[in-house]
């Protein structure tokens, strides 16, 4: 938002300058013609003088007048060729600043857009690490019970004492080993002696 402000400040300021000599321009056409009514009038005046005077007032003040008229249009024409050079620069850099301004602004709706996407995927991750935690805890939850209930039965069997402290998941298998243990020796004994 500051580059554009910049961008739009520097724009106004040679929108500015553009209008000032445009305006200067115009006020060196309007003095070339009113050189152009002088001239003419000076003219309608040495029209009403005898031909003989008229022809030499008119080469004497013609003369005269051509000088100073070539020398004053040849200093508008420099300053107008200089205020037309000026004015083209101007309105190249006014394009430049119009073309930077929105870039500029097409830069800053990406950037809106890209953390618009990242804020939705943030959303989109704490929402499912929070499904994961609810899963994870009822597995969890289900895991305690179901050891619960295999060392119930494990240490529920006849002869089996019950733990003095919490079992660790190895001292579990180790015991309902032992139980399956027996049981097969049980039956091979049974077996051996027939019995069903």
């Amino acid at each position: 938002t500051g580059a554009i402000s910049s961008l739009q400040r520097q724009m106004e300021i040679q929108e500015s300058e553009l209008r000032k000599i445009r305006s200067e321009k115009e006020m060196l056409q309007k003095q070339l013609r009113q050189l152009e009514v002088q001239l003419q009038a000076v003219s309608d005046k040495f029209c009403s003088l005898t031909e003989e005077q008229r022809q030499e007032e008119v080469m004497v003040m013609m003369e005269e007048e051509n000088r100073n008229l070539q020398q004053v249009v040849s200093e508008q024409e420099s300053q107008l060729a200089e205020q037309n050079k000026l004015i083209s620069e101007l309105q190249g850099t006014v394009s430049q600043l119009r073309a930077e301004v929105v870039t500029t602004r097409l830069q800053l709706l990406e950037q809106k857009q890209a953390q618009k996407e990242i804020q939705s995927q943030a959303e989109a991750l704490q929402h499912k690490e929070l499904q994961t935690r609810v899963a994870l805890e009822r597995i969890s939850s289900k895991f305690e019970r179901y050891r619960s209930k295999i060392i119930q039965a494990t240490f529920s069997t006849e002869g089996s004492q019950d733990p003095s402290a919490e079992l660790t998941d190895d001292e579990v298998l180790e015991a309902m080993q032992k139980i399956i243990n027996e049981r097969m020796e049980f039956q091979q004994l049974l077996k051996h002696k027939g019995s069903k």
